[in-house]
Order: C-alpha cells, then sequence, then structure tokens
C-alpha cells in the first residue's frame, strides 16, 4: 500500500476476545494426528466470548487436523513493568494451544510494518539500534521457557514496509536480529526465528530486494492476500497460486513458510465463497507440491467477524486489554473500509456459525496431508 496514499501502518488484529467466566477443567490432551506444518489463525465470531467457547472453538479447529496455530503475543502485554512479568493472558492461550496438541508459530514483533513495537512504556520508543539486543534476548527466553510448545518465533513481521523507504537501516535490523538470533539458539537451539514480509505488497510495490537482502535466520515467512493496493481482490486463484512460486526465489536457499494466507468472500472487494474454496484447494496442492522446503502453512482466520471489528480489535481476560495483530496493513478512510471489508470475511466459518464451502474443503485437505 502506497505510503503517500495510507499514511502510518498500522496492525490488523486477530482477535479474540476473552472474559474468564468458568475454569477449565484438566482435560485429557488431544491425541489426533495431526500436522505440524499446517496451521490456523483461531479465533472467536464475536467481540466477547467465554474461555468455555473458546475451549470449543479450539476443539473445532484442532478436529480438522491441524497442528499449528499462531499466537500474537507483544513485548507490552508481557513484561508491563520492567523484570516482572504477567502470564495470565498468554497462559490461557497456551493452555489451549496445548491442551489441543498444537504446536506454536509466536507473532513477537520488534517490527510491525512501518512501525516498531509495540514496545512496554518503561523502554519508551526507540529506534532500531536502541532496542537493546540483550533485553529482547531475555524476554524471549522468559516465554519460550514457559512455553515450550513455541518452536518458532516470528521476530518482524510485514517487515519490507520498515525498510521501503529506509533502506539504509537494513544493516542496522541484521546486526541486531543475528545477535538476537544466536543469543536464543545457545539457549533453544530447537526454536527456529525468522522474519515475515507480506508477499502481496512486495510484488504490488516492486520492494523483492529487501527480501532478498533481509533472508536471515532459520527460514523466510510470507503473509498472503490477493489483493492491490486498496485491498481489493484483482487475482484469480490461479494467478494467485502463481504469486506464492515467487517465495522461493526471494527467500534463496532458506526454508520458507507461509505464515498469514487468506482469500476474502466479501463481494465489497471482489470475492465470494466459491472462489475462496477454490483458491484454498490450489493452495493446498501448491503446499504439497513443495512441502519438503516449507516451514509451515498457516490459512489467516477460522471465523468471520462483525463488519466493522477487524481492523482495530482488543483481546480481553478479565480486567486486561491486550491488542494482537499479525499483518500490518495501513490506510486512508477507503482503504481502511476495504481493508475491514477483507479481513472481517476471511474466515472460514461465518459469524454466526455456518460453515463456508471452503471449512469442508480445508478439512479434506488438511486430512489429505496427515
Amino acid at each position: 500500500m502506497d505510503k503517500k496514499i495510507l499514511g502510518v501502518a498500522v496492525g490488523i488484529a486477530v482477535i479474540i476476545t476473552i472474559v474468564i467466566v468458568t475454569t477449565l477443567q484438566s482435560p485429557e490432551i488431544f491425541t489426533q494426528k495431526t500436522n505440524e506444518k499446517i496451521g490456523l489463525v483461531i479465533n472467536s465470531p464475536n467481540q466477547s466470548t467465554t474461555l468455555q467457547d473458546l475451549d470449543q472453538i479450539y476443539s473445532k479447529a484442532a478436529e480438522t487436523g491441524i497442528g499449528r496455530s499462531n499466537v500474537y503475543l507483544f513485548w507490552n502485554l508481557v513484561e508491563p513493568v520492567r523484570g516482572e512479568y504477567d502470564w495470565k493472558q498468554s497462559d490461557a492461550l497456551m493452555s489451549l494451544n496445548n491442551k489441543n496438541n498444537l504446536q506454536v508459530t509466536l507473532y513477537f514483533s520488534i517490527i510491525n510494518g512501518e512501525t516498531l513495537g509495540p514496545f512496554p512504556n518503561w523502554i519508551g520508543n526507540p529506534s532500531l539500534n536502541a532496542i537493546g539486543e540483550d533485553r529482547v534476548v531475555s524476554i524471549l527466553d522468559a516465554i519460550l521457557s514457559r512455553y515450550e510448545i513455541v518452536d518458532t518465533v516470528i521476530l518482524a513481521g510485514q517487515t519490507e514496509s520498515q525498510f521501503r523507504f529506509y533502506e539504509q537501516n537494513i544493516p542496522v535490523y541484521k546486526e541486531l536480529f543475528n545477535g538476537i538470533y544466536h543469543k536464543i539458539k545457545e539457549k533453544h537451539p530447537d526454536v527456529k526465528v525468522g522474519n515475515a514480509f507480506t508477499l502481496d505488497q512486495v510484488l504490488n510495490k516492486n520492494l523483492q530486494n529487501i527480501v532478498t537482502d533481509l533472508a536471515i535466520g532459520d527460514f523466510v515467512a510470507f503473509s498472503y492476500s490477493p489483493v492491490d493496493s486498496l485491498n481489493d481482490i484483482i487475482k484469480t486463484p490461479q494467478q494467485a497460486v502463481d504469486d506464492l512460486k515467487e517465495i522461493f526465489d526471494l527467500a534463496g536457499d532458506k526454508p520458507v513458510g507461509i505464515f498469514e494466507i487468506s482469500w476474502s468472500t466479501s463481494d465489497f472487494v471482489g470475492g465470494n465463497d466459491s472462489v475462496q474454496a477454490d483458491f484454498l484447494e490450489k493452495a493446498f496442492e501448491f503446499y504439497t507440491e513443495n512441502e519438503s522446503k516449507m516451514e509451515f502453512f498457516t490459512w489467516y482466520r477460522q471465523y468471520d467477524k462483525p463488519e466493522g471489528t477487524c481492523v482495530f480489535e482488543k483481546q480481553e481476560i478479565g480486567d486486561d486489554t491486550l491488542t494482537v495483530g499479525g499483518s500490518g496493513f495501513g490506510g486512508s478512510e477507503h482503504v481502511i473500509e476495504r481493508l475491514n471489508q477483507y479481513v472481517c470475511n476471511a474466515g472460514l466459518i461465518n459469524n454466526d456459525g455456518v460453515p463456508k464451502p471452503s471449512w469442508n474443503e480445508f478439512k479434506k485437505q488438511v486430512q489429505m496431508t496427515n
């Protein structure tokens, strides 16, 4: 999306609003055969939901045979006071992943599109070279030590937007990333660390050189939507799959991951149910053909959400509020309207609980990979 049109990027929230009204029992761990490479962003269809309802939502997702989910966990949530950790919200989510035998891709953004952070207030608003390598290692070590199901970390998301007009800062980030990477690998050698890029923006804005410059770490991850800079769907399913083929050249000799892949059913932006299902089928064919080169493959959203709730969303547990996000987008009012329509209708089940054709297709395709 063009910076001159959009202004400052904002993070899209992948939302779950949790109000704890009941204590979950300690059920048996989910034992169905799963594929740890195949993931789904698990979300509630409503602005507010009980932990018990979310438990059922997780079970419904896990019954498909997925073996992975994304958790969007930011520094300001976990360490609001320096050296003092608040695990209440993350424990609730991680326990549901653990119960359902799901590995976790952790989105821990020190870069979120054009913005940095979000950081705790005690850090302030540091520049890239003032974030502090050891501070990042300390918080990541605490998270990874607590949650062994986290096997993958996205350190920066929509990374291309951060450096689109500031390529001179790429060496600064490389030095920061490499320092964090090596210290984390010493402490957690089995955890893989990398950065994520928004493929459609990379292609729309010719930012391929930024990706190749920052193809560092254990893998290179990509989000993808079949949209133009206004968030209108402009691709056929086959054209979208042709876009996906670009990731291997961009990543060089690194394995790749699909962090968030989506197709909206909103007719406002040119989507519909049947084409979403068609794309999902073709996307899984692409995954199957290239599985050996891929770290993970995650669909962006389980449920639709009510219109107007998807660009800025919050997650609440008790009296605390968490803003979480995945790929960063930014926008003028016109673009944000389309973004909201796209994201709110990118699920496989509508917000009334009625499955779209793509839900059954998703279950079928996941089972075929197991």
